[in-house]
């Protein structure tokens, strides 16, 4: 494990990781259940270090049946699902605590949304900054190099800081 980075605390049988324990990964993600010859067996649980988690059932390392929720408490649904489908623009915040009064937008389900510095983008795990190509936490430590495939979805779908000019704007009368 000192190899990959990764990490176990917990009951240990034949020199293997059996029993209960926690088993981190090199990412941050924690693994905290039951383990079977080395893997995930039983029932155990994933944090993930955006706040989520994963609740499930393992057979031999492999999930059989589990739970999402997303880090705002957002439970995922595999049927019926009616959150963010057509027409539905609302943050999970608003369906829990109501709309806003009009004239009061929100702009990200975290309401006061992150102050976004110029030029970059709020790509959910920190700030991008396009002319480096890094991305950087929200503590502003680095966490990797976006790729072009990586950039181009940033670009694309992700909330920019206001360092250009949008909407009307009016002449100068003389």
């Amino acid at each position: 494990m000192e190899f990959t980075g990764s990490s176990y605390d917990g009951e240990y049988y034949n020199g293997r990781m059996e029993g209960k324990g926690e088993y981190t990964f090199p990412t941050g993600t924690k693994y905290i259940g039951e383990m079977k010859d080395g893997v995930f067996h039983g029932k155990g649980v994933l944090y993930f270090p955006n706040g989520s988690k994963y609740e499930g059932t393992w057979e031999e390392g492999l999930s059989k049946q589990g739970s999402y929720t997303f880090a705002d408490g957002l439970r995922y649904q595999e049927k019926n699902w009616d959150f963010c489908v057509g027409n539905d623009r609302q943050f999970y915040s608003e369906r829990c605590n109501g709309l806003k009064p009009a004239g009061e937008s929100q702009l990200t389900d975290l309401d006061p949304s992150r102050v976004i510095p110029e030029g970059c983008y709020d790509c959910r795990d920190g700030f991008y900054n396009p002319k480096t190509r890094v991305i950087s936490n929200y503590k502003y430590n680095f966490l990797r190099n976006a790729d072009d495939e990586e950039h181009e979805w940033i670009v694309r779908t992700c909330r920019k800081s206001w360092d250009e000019v949008v909407g009307h704007r009016r002449e100068k009368q003389n």
